[in-house]
């Protein structure tokens, strides 16, 4: 039997209370960020707007790339498991990190060139950090010098990257000028004894400063606003290290020195006043040798994936880890976070913080400080979510079983390797 639906000619102020027409945004940067939903609608508009050289260098990573590929399906692999019946309508995001609060578990982790990808550069990070009430970290080949950061983030926390250089001296000089500015937290970086074989650059013919040939030309004629900020602010050169002479690729390999060892981490011990973190640990042995030597903490990293492919997945290292040495330092992790649900599940495996970089960038190049911001804005409103569904109220209640990783790879070590070749 048909049903019979009451029809009725629609009234004029009946069809004007449907429409709510919003006024047209002008400006075009805040139009394109408030289109931007997640990281990587970020990361869309980045690659839209910034030529090819500069975009891959944030983008890529060593050799066939599959380090990165395998830290982002880890965290892809992620199951959760909420809880019910417990009141969420307020949680609490702040932490407690390397002696100092944070609003959200996350921070921004030290990059290097970075007012290659847009001329505000590490100014927009401090800021827009500063603003949100976590860390910044300023890395050795940034392109913002230790006392321009201290300015553009005057009362939130600074923490400097630090790479020991084979001229010693300029990475000393580095630490005091930290440590008089203020910044309460080094990351002393143990990952690259060498440059990882960064393809995506070689093929782009990638250079600092940008080099104008044919080809740049061409990738250039429809993003004439990035050549525009480029050529009409201050030369990009290596800020920290403007003082040293030399040309740029002497200082990167000045940067990059396979003989440091444990004698520079007393050394750098010594003089350095507050927090000494450890980034780029990757394995359960060396963790516990950090943890007797008496740091203050350690972030696990493969160096997104830009220095040895095939590397260890931070996140799937995270719980042993954690179960080794989690009550004798802090042990924060980075490498492939794209979503607050990736933070989230960090922090329930036993991370204390997490540091996000690619995330940072792909902001930066979408709209300056205001890219960053709303950066910050996605992830902070996915780690909100997330909790609330999780069904935890604060950052301390998350725990293990709140997360599962599925096994579509799984790392085999020692004695489980030997079962398997019997």
């Amino acid at each position: 039997m048909p049903i019979h639906v009451t029809r009725q000619i629609p009234r004029p102020g009946e069809i004007f209370d449907l429409l709510h027409l919003k006024t047209p945004e002008l400006n075009g940067r805040k139009r394109r960020l408030a289109s931007a939903l997640t990281i990587e609608d970020l990361r869309r508009i980045a690659k839209r707007r910034t030529p090819a050289a500069a975009f891959d260098y944030t983008d890529g990573a060593a050799d066939d790339e599959i380090s990165l590929a395998r830290a982002r399906q880890a965290f892809a692999d992620v199951e959760f498991h909420p809880s019910i019946l417990r009141d969420v309508s307020q949680v609490d995001t702040s932490t407690e990190i390397f002696g100092g609060p944070s609003a959200m578990p996350f921070g921004i982790a030290p990059t290097g060139f970075t007012r290659l990808m847009q001329t505000e550069g590490e100014l927009a990070g401090a800021t827009a950090a500063g603003k949100a009430g976590i860390p910044f970290a300023l890395s050795t080949l940034g392109t913002t010098s230790i006392e321009d950061v201290r300015a553009a983030n005057p009362h939130g926390r600074n923490w400097f990257q630090l790479y020991v250089m084979k001229q010693r001296k300029i990475s000393y000089g580095l630490v005091e000028r930290a440590a008089a500015a203020g910044f309460d937290t080094l990351f002393f970086t143990v990952d690259t004894p060498i440059a990882g074989a960064r393809l995506r650059d070689k093929r782009n013919g990638f250079s600092i400063p940008p080099q104008i040939s044919l080809s740049t030309i061409a990738n250039a004629i429809p993003r004439p606003w990035w050549w525009w900020d480029f050529l009409t602010t201050p030369q990009l050169q290596f800020a920290s290290l403007s003082s040293t002479g030399g040309t740029v690729g002497e200082l990167l390999d000045s940067a990059m020195d396979p003989s440091i060892s444990f004698e520079d981490l007393k050394e750098i011990r010594s003089l350095w006043p507050g927090k000494l973190v450890i980034k780029g640990v990757q394995n359960v042995e060396d963790s516990r040798a950090l943890a007797d030597l008496g740091v203050d903490g350690i972030v696990l990293s493969n160096h997104g994936g830009r220095q040895l492919d095939r590397a260890p997945v931070p996140f799937w290292l995270l719980p042993e880890v954690v179960r080794e040495v989690g009550s004798d330092l802090e042990v924060a992790v980075d490498t492939g976070i794209m979503n607050g649900a990736d933070v989230v599940a960090c922090i329930a495996q036993g991370a204390k913080f997490t540091m996000v970089g690619r995330a940072y960038l792909y902001g930066l190049m979408a709209g300056g400080l205001e890219g960053v911001e709303r950066m910050i804005e996605i992830l902070s409103e996915q780690v909100i979510r997330t909790m609330k569904l999780l069904q935890v109220g604060s950052v301390a209640e998350l725990r293990p079983e709140h997360v599962s990783q599925l096994t579509r790879l799984r790392p085999v070590h020692g004695a489980d390797r030997r079962e398997l070749t019997r």
